[in-house]
């Protein structure tokens, strides 16, 4: 079995935000130039749990200079003409209409973001990795990230939830030979980095220990965490620079407040020099003490984050509660960029001892530069137990599918798949849970370039 998951961890691909100067698995978002922007517009029929709605959204993107803007107007109606307001109960779901106001791109010297944060990864990704503060779809937040790369030093930072209060990052590094202007010129070893990190998670039901319902119906939290937090500190070390090849070596330490302890290591490698594919790749062991969980807000954290199973808390702040002994893992991951044409990537990642503990992420667009035709999917899953659950959805799973063809250049025909989530909320308009929600959309859609 651990043969067959290491070959899956080679053959998927994946994006990694490693850090500030391991650039193999840069941020995939895809912004328009300056001085250009597009306006998309869709309507379909849209089945929600197998109930018929009607579906219209606008998602206009502007870039000017360094700045751009991009909105996400989403309405769906019942077959009755009325406004589905799951999307619109709280203030942060109103504000995340603006889908990102963003001065810069990722790797700039100065970048800053407001709107949907998706697939972040802080530092080497060993607090928060691939993290998504929009898991579902009727709950998408507005958070920022804000990041300066001076060259000698800089830092990354985020916060996930303006609203309601969330998950935070914050890494500073610096690269200490850059300090000599001698050792500056060394070759390579020159960008060997050092960086410090803190994340947490500040929401109120983040560390929920203890609780149980009332007479009333009500959930009452009897014992909790004020937040679940951790540091760490990483190292960073480019051995190899060329046209055609890299190889970077890291290591980290990572602790949770209050819990365990982990040491990563391990190697990033990209080849170039394939013509026009490009290939990278990496790959860490992990050493966890017991009571600790790697990577701790990752993709699907905001789905884990709390739940009542049975009438008892069961969120994922109970996962390093009942870790026993000390279970150490592995994390594998590829991506490929070809040409224009697509880019797919992906990462598998399990502990030894712990059967349950597979998490798959994958992402894909093999949408060609003014093709014909269009291929978007994300898929990601955790609790894996055996090879078996890899691409079944359930509670544990999120996927996007979007397949189509342009008939003509500015229209495209496809059709959506989205297993996401529904809120549950009680009586306050509180979430206390999530539930699978299956999306299915035949949609048409205007796609409008245009320069100013």
């Amino acid at each position: 079995m651990k043969r067959t998951i290491l070959l899956l961890s080679v053959l998927v691909l994946m994006v990694f935000n490693l850090n500030a100067q391991m650039s193999s698995f840069p941020d995939f978002s895809h912004y328009p130039g300056a001085g250009t922007g597009n306006v998309e517009g869709s309507a379909g029929l849209l089945w929600i749990d197998g109930k018929p709605h009607y579906n219209l959204r606008i998602t206009p993107d502007i870039s000017f200079a360094k700045f751009g803007v991009g909105l996400d107007l989403n309405l769906e109606f019942t077959p009755e003409g009325k406004l589905r307001d799951e999307n619109y109960k709280t203030a942060s779901q109103v504000l995340s209409i603006i889908r990102y106001v963003r001065y810069g791109e990722k790797k700039d010297e100065i970048f800053a973001k407001v709107g949907m944060i998706d697939y972040y990864t802080l530092g080497q990704g060993n607090l928060i990795y691939m993290y998504n503060n929009s898991s579902s779809f009727d709950n998408r937040k507005t958070g920022f990230n804000f990041d300066v790369d001076m060259g000698k030093w800089g830092f990354e930072s985020m916060y996930s939830d303006f609203a309601a209060g969330g998950v935070a990052g914050l890494r500073g590094y610096v690269r200490p030979l850059r300090f000599s202007e001698a050792a500056a010129k060394i070759p390579v070893i020159s960008n060997l980095e050092v960086g410090l990190s803190f994340a947490g998670d500040f929401n109120e039901k983040a560390g929920v220990l203890k609780g149980a319902y009332n007479s009333q119906g009500d959930f009452v939290v009897t014992d909790k965490k004020n937040s679940v937090t951790g540091f760490s500190v990483d190292l960073g070390l480019p051995v190899v620079k060329t046209d055609m090849l890299s190889v970077d070596l890291f290591t980290n330490y990572t602790k949770m407040a209050d819990y365990g302890s982990g040491v990563n290591a391990g190697f990033m490698l990209s080849l170039n020099g394939l013509g026009m594919v490009k290939l990278s790749t990496k790959f860490e062991r992990r050493f966890n003490d017991g009571k600790f969980l790697p990577s701790y807000f990752d993709g699907l954290y905001e789905i884990e984050r709390f739940a009542i199973i049975g009438g008892a808390p069961a969120g994922k702040i109970m996962a390093l509660e009942f870790m026993g002994e000390s279970d150490n893992g592995w994390f594998g991951a590829l991506r490929a960029d070809i040409a224009n044409y697509a880019v797919v990537y992906g990462s598998y990642q399990r502990l030894d001892k712990t059967p349950n503990s597979g998490i798959l992420q994958l992402k894909t667009d093999l949408s060609p530069k003014d093709g014909a035709y269009v291929l978007y999917a994300g898929y990601e899953k955790s609790g894996i137990q055996s090879e078996s659950e890899l691409f079944t959805t359930d509670e544990r799973s999120h996927a996007y599918v979007e397949v189509g063809y342009k008939p003509y250049k500015f229209l495209i025909v496809s059709l959506v798949y989205h297993w996401t989530f529904l809120p549950l909320r009680d009586g306050s308009n509180n979430v206390i849970g999530y539930e699978p929600q299956k999306r299915i959309e035949p949609r048409v859609s205007f796609v409008m370039p245009f320069k100013f």
